[in-house]
């Protein structure tokens, strides 16, 4: 035994030290020798100011890359780069840029490296990237706390009528909460993978989305069946909040994004979308509890864990997000919502072997289209 992990010990090091001197000595450099060298970079975050405009800039492709001239709608302007220097393969460097820009205009900026490659990017609308002062974090906090913790306490009113309606219907109700949560999944994953296509495809953003999301969703499943069975009650409510609060975190993420760089033409009627549509994951959450007796603390902290993760969200989205991290905290969400579906979805079809029916029938088939119809219903009210 000592012996055989020894050999595979070696072989993975014999490995390493192979990959190291390839990597070190170049040897196979002469193969591209004529070809050009592939220079990529991809703007991450654009920021404006009284001074000019700044843009973070990441290196995206295999060789190093030299700006050397940078256009501002048509002309040629003076620039700094910081540090000096090319720019590395998956390195970061900020471009200054003292342009006189305008409120609301759209701006062309088109970055030249040393070898004519253009790079081109557009600032849709000029607005001043907001700093951070108390007066800016209470608001975008506000837009969190109206977003995220205010719809979804509403929705958890909803659990007198839910328990009125009795065990009986208790299928219906948690097929229902099964379609809220996978219409929140798909939309997730579109707003992952969105995010993925704006990061740097060296760093792989849209395979680690997946990869999050499959990591997140198993580690949960061992979390909720640490005790050996599978979570029912109040702690599959736990995992529904759990779901949403990290749905939420990236939702804010998106929504500070949008409100820093000028995107959202109309913030109030955004808002009050959000609002709608999170109404029913306070519904969503309140369903497992149907026939537990829950406290009112307990309601208070599932919401607080459904919604209070908008507030950081929004925060971070608005002064320093990037759409690699906005697309890991959708990967993380949309693994969470994963895990949320794959136990309610036991658990209705062992309240059907209870019972002695099966989990596919009309009444729990309505409660799932049902809860679909009112997610896309609400989500129409989301327009950014």
């Amino acid at each position: 035994m000592i012996r055989s992990r020894a050999l595979a010990s070696a072989a993975f090091l014999l490995l390493l030290g192979i990959a190291a001197a390839i990597l070190w000595l170049r040897p196979l450099d002469f193969l591209t020798r004529d070809v050009p060298p592939i220079e990529a970079v991809t703007v991450e975050r654009v920021e404006l100011d009284s001074g000019g405009i700044t843009v973070r800039l990441r290196g995206d492709g295999s060789q190093p890359v030299s700006i050397a001239q940078v256009q501002v709608d048509g002309a040629y302007w003076r620039f700094e780069t910081i540090p000096p220097g090319p720019i590395p393969r998956l390195g970061t460097a900020v471009i200054r840029i003292p342009y006189p820009w305008m409120e609301g205009a759209v701006h062309e900026l088109v970055f030249v490296t040393a070898t004519g490659i253009t790079i081109p990017h557009t600032i849709e609308v000029a607005v001043a990237t907001p700093t951070v002062d108390p007066v800016r974090l209470a608001a975008y906090a506000l837009i969190g706390l109206l977003v995220g913790v205010v719809p979804v306490g509403l929705g958890t009113l909803f659990y007198p009528a839910l328990a009125g309606m009795g065990r009986s219907n208790l299928g219906f109700l948690l097929s229902l909460t099964v379609g809220l949560l996978l219409f929140l999944l798909l939309d997730t994953v579109v707003e992952g993978l969105d995010a993925a296509a704006s990061a740097p495809s060296a760093l792989g953003a849209r395979e680690v989305f997946w990869l999050v999301a499959l990591l997140t969703t198993l580690a949960l499943l061992l979390a909720g069946r640490w005790t050996g069975g599978a979570p029912e009650g109040r702690r599959l409510a736990f995992f529904v909040a759990l779901g949403i609060g990290l749905h939420n975190l990236g939702e804010g993420l998106a929504i500070g994004a949008a409100f820093s760089a000028g995107e959202v033409a109309l913030a109030s009627f955004l808002v009050v979308g959000f609002m709608l549509h999170n109404f029913t994951e306070g519904i969503g959450i309140a369903a497992p509890l149907v026939g537990h007796r829950p406290k009112a603390w307990l309601f208070l902290a599932l919401v607080a864990l459904a919604g209070l993760p908008t507030v950081p969200g929004t925060w971070a989205g608005a002064f320093a997000v990037t759409p690699f991290w906005i697309a890991v905290c959708f990967g993380v969400a949309a693994g969470a919502i994963l895990q949320v579906v794959v136990e309610l979805v036991v658990y209705i079809h062992r309240l059907a072997r209870r019972e002695g029916a099966t989990w596919l029938n009309p009444r729990n088939a309505a409660g799932f289209a049902s809860g679909v119809g009112i997610m896309y219903g609400t989500a129409l009210l989301v327009t950014l």
